[in-house]
């Protein structure tokens, strides 16, 4: 216990040198900016940190607290246009668009903007804690989950998506499939087989996940928009009259923040997981539990608790995917791993070794997210009426200007047109989807599970010979397989049951 004190005394003395100070406040701004414009993300963002922070000589841990700054940031900065605009700043933030765009559209652009920021705080701060309390005994908890067992996970969270699917399932079960068939595009990994690229070279890598998303919010919203617009009709936004959150909404979306903070953490700990995933399984999973004590609760059309979940999950996920980082020297997520080529850059190689030979880096890293976590509190609280003005943009000049935003950020990825002919003709097909109100969130979870699943499945299948019963041996295996039946039969019967409760013939 004195060891942990000391090292704690330690983190401190690192995070609050002037230098990481001024360095956790730029990041943390640059990563909310970097949030804020569709198509760049975390990723992105950090990557193009990695050089400037190596080239200014800065110290390694001070490195780490720039990049890490940046990627908590962005996490922040995706809600923004999610509801403001319903165009995800970055993947994590899909789900955010669910009922924030709705609260939005209700004049509550500033509640929304900053009960957001709200959980995004107890989000970081739940794991961030975690990450102090539990790294040796999460690591190891980490370790045992092999490909069976993420094939699992995955379908334990198709299982959480049957509540996504609303009053018309057919619907929701078709878009989760075209997210699935899109995920399928390209070289298959273990054959060298080309799939549905039709002769296509650019698609031989698959369809980038940014260019799905850009195209079925970016792209099909500012159709429907202009479409509102030559029909005549008014797309004016009332002006929100609060300017935060009240005491009522804190206390209304407790349990959900801190539900949803301790799923996203534990879920960010499994290395590839990601934000991405934390927030669908957090918003399925509060969507089952409000809906089997309220059937009337407003999801999906502006229920706060809708807009806390996906928030407060993804910002605890991105903060617990340090943990295997750390601790392994397993990257949490795509963004953990491009700091992990950051750290090799001063040949420091993340793992167990490096609580014990370098404790300042882990440490200072640990407090600084607690710092970066309070600043970007106070940056985005005040700053809710700045970002709410947005929508008072006329919409001749916010069309365009969000457009041209897409296209830069869809260009950047690969450099090439056809990403950008091909975010077009996705959303053409997402604007028709939505005439026909199909659900776009079981597609987007189509297309960020569908991979992950495959690969742990054939690996899986690989390591057995093809024998199945791989996928029912382990304990783990067994506990997701019993909580996937669960959410996908007992929500329903709930429902029957308490219909015929309803419809009975009091004696």
């Amino acid at each position: 216990m004195s060891q942990f004190f000391d090292h704690l005394s330690l983190g401190f003395g690192v995070a609050f040198s002037l230098l990481n100070l001024v360095v956790a406040a730029i990041g943390s701004f640059i990563g909310t900016i970097v949030g804020v414009l569709p198509g760049l993300g975390p990723i992105n963002g950090v990557a193009m940190l990695v050089p400037i922070a190596f080239a200014m000589k800065l110290p390694p841990e001070t490195a780490l607290i720039l990049l890490a700054a940046v990627y908590v940031g962005a996490e922040y900065g995706g809600r923004i246009t999610s509801i403001l605009l319903n165009v995800p700043g970055e993947a994590a933030s899909v789900m955010t668009t669910l009922d924030g765009y709705p609260l939005a559209r209700q004049g509550l652009a500033s509640v929304a903007l900053s009960l957001s920021a709200w959980a995004s705080f107890v989000g970081s701060t739940v794991a961030t804690i975690g990450i102090l309390a539990l790294a040796p005994i999460l690591a190891n908890w980490a370790v045992a989950f092999g490909p069976a067992e993420y094939f699992v996970l995955m379908v334990f969270a198709f299982a959480a998506l049957t509540s996504l699917l609303g009053e018309q399932p057919v619907k929701g079960i078709l878009s989760a499939m075209i997210g699935l068939a899109i995920s399928t595009v390209g070289v298959d990994a273990n054959s060298g087989v080309y799939r549905y690229t039709f002769d296509l070279p650019n698609l031989a890598d698959g369809i980038d996940f940014v260019v799905v998303v850009i195209g079925l919010f970016a792209i099909a919203e500012m159709l429907q928009m202009l479409e509102n617009l030559l029909a005549g009709e008014s797309i004016d936004v009332p002006k929100s009259t609060r300017k935060l959150f009240n005491l009522k909404e804190i206390c209304q979306t407790a349990w959900t923040t801190l539900r949803s903070s301790v799923m996203g953490f534990f879920i960010g700990i499994l290395p590839g997981a990601g934000a991405s995933v934390a927030s669908a399984v957090a918003y399925a999973n509060e969507k089952k539990i409000v809906e089997s004590k309220d059937p009337h609760a407003k999801f999906g059309k502006g229920d706060i608790r809708g807009l806390v979940a996906p928030e407060s999950a993804n910002n605890a996920a991105a903060t617990g995917s340090f943990i295997p980082m750390l601790t392994l020297g397993v990257p949490g997520s795509g963004t953990t791993a491009v700091m992990m080529g950051a750290l090799t850059l001063y040949n420091i190689t993340p793992g167990p070794v490096l609580f014990e030979a370098q404790p300042q880096i882990v440490w200072g890293l640990i407090i600084s997210l607690f710092i970066a976590n309070i600043m970007l509190f106070f940056m985005n609280v005040p700053l809710v009426r700045v970002f709410a003005a947005m929508l008072r943009i006329p919409p001749w000049l916010l069309v365009p200007g969000i457009l041209s935003i897409s296209f830069i950020g869809v260009y950047a990825i690969n450099g090439t047109t056809f990403d950008l002919m091909l975010m077009v003709i996705i959303g053409l097909i997402g604007y028709f989807l939505r005439k026909f109100n199909v659900p776009m969130a079981p597609l987007v979870l189509g297309v960020v599970l569908g991979n992950m699943m495959e690969q742990n499945l054939r690996r899986a299948l690989s390591m057995s010979d093809g024998n199945i019963q791989i996928l029912f041996e382990s304990y783990l295996s067994i506990g997701l397989w019993i909580a996937a039946l669960a959410v996908g039969i007992i929500p329903p019967l709930l429902r029957k049951w308490r219909k015929k409760v309803v419809t009975a013939p009091a004696n």
